[in-house]
């Protein structure tokens, strides 16, 4: 969760008037060789199929792996796996898919370093990958006229710069709408996030969604980004969110809630949080999807857990749902069983959609050679991607973005509310909850 954040203003160089505004490696044996031969340091190449007459098609997958603190290794396994999935399909309209992932580190080096490979290996599209450093791997991509397509939603110049197709809302979405659902089913909020430029951003978006159902504020509770134990920060939380049967107007039953968006040190303070001595405060945890998930859920007790009842906001459906079939069919015919690649992960989640929207640009080009300038101006131009329902259709014209300052680049303002019921995530509500207006109220309250 940490990593987000934004400038007061859209940065000059993010502006081109011409334009519209725009698993872990596990290798069969006969890919060995070659792919021994094109590994560099933190980087690694996955061929596809043979693709026919037309030329191939290289992409890079970015994202942090074996760092102190973040950590997406599914998102390059899901790339890798996917290579191998469109190898047995042919290709895409005949092209083979080449897929090179490289590891960012988590830092501004590393990101810069996974560009500068990309624009060096000739890369069509950088697609579905994860870094907070947006400020240091979108310019060389911009220098090279490469699409950014999908990623995570972590950084400012994802849904800034003119290169960037994002496929949701970021983690701002995620706070608008994780305002809009503790709206109505929470007498009190506290809001624990980092104490970070990243995090002075949340309480802002949080609050614009708390306000369109109620006149509630969240209260804001700082906590360091690295710390091994959030107890001082948990009960400060529970005591300020501590809701008790009749409290306030009337016989109000509702539950406090409290929101931890700690990212990766989110089950430290869920550790700290259920160490607490019990008392009579009716306090439920809730969160976003990336803070906590599935696997958080389960090693934390499931459904005897202190995560129990925690209402969530996600981008997608739930892991559950019958949508992400074809996603889970590859993952056991094509990771050969790496467990990086966790479905019910965001990451990899995200990861499969951008591969999806890459594909449908690719059969929309219908061409022998693709080269990045065509990807962004297919995409500029208005493809329409289905996503089976993963997410509402995605376009990236003009009038398809939210055009906000902060946020001009956003085509998909939809979130999903989930709460967690027996152990497992499951939708609180049908359907899709659109999150337009929560981040505009957000723009002009900063």
């Amino acid at each position: 969760m940490t990593g987000w954040r934004r400038s007061s203003s859209p940065r000059p160089s993010r502006t081109r008037p011409s334009r519209t505004v725009r698993i872990r490696a596990v290798c069969m044996t006969t890919a060995v060789a070659a792919v021994g031969a094109s590994l560099v340091t933190g980087c690694g190449v996955l061929p596809g199929a043979t693709g026919g007459s037309r030329e191939p098609v290289t992409v890079m997958t970015f994202a942090p792996e074996e760092t102190p603190v973040t950590n997406m290794p599914g998102m390059p396994a899901m790339a890798k796996a996917y290579a191998r999935w469109s190898e047995a399909q042919g290709g895409i309209d005949g092209h083979e898919l080449r897929v090179i992932t490289c590891n960012e580190q988590n830092t501004s080096t590393g990101a810069a370093n996974c560009a500068r490979r990309a624009v060096k290996e000739g890369v069509v599209a950088v697609v579905g990958s994860y870094s907070q450093h947006g400020d240091a791997f979108m310019p060389p991509l911009e220098a090279a006229g490469i699409p950014f397509i999908g990623g995570y939603g972590i950084s400012e110049e994802e849904f800034t710069s003119y290169l960037s197709y994002p496929v949701n809302g970021g983690q701002a979405a995620l706070l608008a709408g994780n305002g809009k659902q503790l709206a109505n089913v929470c007498q009190r909020v506290s809001l624990v996030r980092p104490n970070s430029l990243a995090g002075d951003e949340m309480p802002v978006l949080l609050n614009s969604g708390l306000a369109e159902d109620s006149q509630r504020r969240s209260t804001d509770i700082l906590a360091a980004e690295d710390a091994t134990d959030y107890t001082a920060q948990a009960e400060q939380a529970r005591r300020k969110a501590g809701a008790r049967s009749g409290f306030g107007t009337g016989s109000d039953d509702r539950p406090g809630c409290v929101t931890a968006a700690l990212g990766d040190r989110t089950e430290t303070f869920v550790d700290s949080f259920r160490r607490l001595p019990e008392d009579s405060r009716k306090v439920r945890i809730s969160s976003v999807m990336g803070s906590v998930g599935q696997p958080l859920i389960d090693r934390t007790g499931g459904r005897k857990g202190p995560l129990e009842g925690a209402y969530i906001t996600g981008w997608y459906p739930t892991a559950g749902d019958a949508r992400w079939e074809e996603m889970q069919k590859m993952i056991r015919t094509y990771a050969f069983g790496d467990n990086d690649i966790d479905p019910a992960d965001a990451g990899v989640q995200t990861t499969w959609i951008a591969y999806t929207v890459l594909k449908t640009v690719i059969r929309s080009i219908h061409d022998d050679r693709i080269n990045p300038r065509k990807v962004s101006r297919a995409l500029d131009d208005g493809v329409r991607v289905s996503t089976d329902g993963l997410t509402p259709v995605l376009r990236w014209k003009f009038e398809d973005m939210l055009g906000t300052p902060d946020f001009p680049r956003v085509v998909n303002r939809a979130v999903t509310f989930q709460v967690v019921c027996d152990g497992r995530l499951v939708a609180q509500k049908p359907g899709f909850v659109d999150v337009s207006k929560t981040l505009s109220s957000s723009t002009t309250a900063s």
